[in-house]
This record gives structure tokens, sequence and C-alpha cells, in this order.
């Protein structure tokens, strides 16, 4: 049987979805580790992808939830599987897509983990009272001051804010240019607070032009350098959970709803291009009131 990596058909497959669909990395991955699990689970018992049914496929769900896989991890397979064979079918004659006949379990939603505000100003000033460590520059503690401040100033991805440059700022608006998921672009504005620390950090490190956030060898601060100064500083906090960036980003966006914000204008800041992705943080802020009410009100239990 030969390799899975040198299946001509899935290569094709990924090769459209980088060049045509322009998908991120995370996701072209994500989508080749899903076919390559499906085709290691048939093992010999795989022909060619136009052979397989079905049955094959329903197979392979119930042997997912015998394993007790996670729903979401379930959902994510049986997606690259879909995409794949919607291709096999426009690219290259397939008669029809077996995959879709499949009915998945329902994804169970799990409200986001959400910072409160006291938490979040104690994260970002964190970085001016943990010793430095040998021969990092003076400036290291302001440029993740600065990193957090964006972080929670405008909900951006990770991936989004490690890829920023200088010349995405926009000092006379104080907005943000942003290249998000599929390319798409949008503007955002940032608050003074993290304008504030973004001018302190490039005035101090001398950062001009290039990636806005450098490392101490001034080479663009990977994502997990980012990760990693994260979980540095959650060390010397007592928040009772991991932090990531996209708890930042979770953060962000019930924040403003719980002060007033329209959901629209809040999907356009996220950058999601679909509002049911939003919807979820206004469950979030529903049991924030909820919460709120039961903890306040004299009769409420």
């Amino acid at each position: 049987m030969p390799s899975p990596a040198a299946d001509s058909l899935t290569e094709q497959f990924y090769e459209f979805l980088s060049v045509e669909k322009n998908v991120s990395l995370r996701t072209l991955a994500n989508y080749e580790r899903a076919l390559l699990a499906f085709r290691g689970w048939l093992g010999e018992g795989f022909s060619h992808w136009r052979d397989l049914t079905a049955d094959h496929f329903r197979a392979y769900l119930f042997d997912c939830m015998k394993r007790e896989l996670a729903r979401s991890t379930i959902r994510l397979h049986f997606s690259a599987l879909r995409a794949f064979y919607k291709f096999l079918v426009f690219r290259h004659g397939l008669a029809r897509n077996p995959v879709i006949e499949i009915q998945l379990p329902k994804l169970e939603r799990q409200l986001p983990v959400v910072l409160t505000l006291r938490q979040i100003e104690q994260l970002i000033e964190l970085p001016h009272h943990v010793p430095l460590e040998k021969q990092a520059p003076d400036w290291l503690p302001l440029r993740d001051t600065a990193i957090l401040e964006l972080f929670y100033s405008t909900g951006l991805r990770l991936a989004e804010l490690a890829a920023l440059d200088v010349n995405d700022l926009d000092d006379l608006s104080d907005t943000l240019r942003v290249l998000g998921k599929g390319a798409k672009e949008r503007l955002v504005p940032i608050g003074s607070h993290a304008i504030k620390a973004i001018g302190t950090y490039r005035q101090s490190a001398r950062v001009t032009e290039g990636p806005l956030f450098v490392s101490k060898l001034r080479k663009r601060l990977s994502t997990r350098s980012i990760n990693s100064l994260l979980k540095k500083y959650l060390s010397h906090s007592d928040i009772p959970f991991n932090v990531t960036p996209h708890k930042l980003r979770h953060s962000f966006a019930t924040h403003l709803l719980d002060a007033g914000a329209d959901l629209r204008s809040v999907q356009a800041l996220l950058g999601h291009s679909s509002l049911s992705t939003t919807q979820i943080y206004t469950h979030v802020t529903k049991e924030r009131l909820r919460q709120a009410y039961d903890q306040a009100h004299p009769r409420a239990t």
C-alpha cells in the first residue's frame, strides 16, 4: 500500500487549500492530520478514495465515538473529509460526496473562560514586577506590557498579533491594519493605554520599521515565544486557570458586550465571518448577569 503522504489526490487537495483557498497553515495541518487519521484507521482496507462509501464513514464515526474522542475533534475530522470529497466531486469527476450523508453529533457548547477586569489589570502590570532574566534588554518588560495591552485592547488572534509590522499602525487615527483568516483585512481601533504602551516600547527598543514585536536578537517574535511569555507571567499571578491569547480575546469581546457594545460591532472587531460565531459571547454575558443577580438580589434564591 502506498504511503498516505504519497497520495496524489490528497497532495492536490492540500495545494488547492493553500493556493486557491489561502487557508492558514494551522487549518492545512489540521486537515492533513484528519485525512491521515482516517486513512490510518482503514489500514489495509483502503484501496482508493473513489471506492469508499457512506458506510465506511459511518463506521469511522462509530469508532471515533467509541474511543470517546471530543465532539469538536470528530467534527473537525469530518469537516476535512467532507471538504476533500467536495474537491473530488468538482475537480476529479466523482459522482457524489459520500460524507454529506453522515449525521454528526452536535457540538457541546462550552462557554469561553473570561478574565475579570482585576485579573486583566494584574496580568498587564506583571512585566514590571517579574525580575529580568540574564542578558535581557531593559526594554523587554515594556514590549511584554505592550503585547498584553494590545491583546486586551483589540482582541487579536495570536497569529495576527505576531504578524504585525510597524507600518500596520496608523498613528493619526489610532487604528491597526490586521490581516486575519482567509487573508481578510480589517481595521481595528486601539485604546489609549495600548497606544501609550506601544509607543513607550518602540522608543525604548528603537523599533522604527519591520516587525512590531521583536526578540532580544531583533527578530520577529514568534507565536511560541508570545505563548511562553504569557505562561511566565501567569506563574507569578494568582489567576487560578491557564490564560492563553484566546482567553484574552474572549475577555475583550465579553467586556465590550457587558458595557453595551452591539453584537455586529464586536463581530467586525473580532474578524468573524459569521455572526453565529460571535453570539457565543452573548451567552457568557447572560450567564454573568444571572450570577450577579443571584448574588445581589435578596429574593433571588
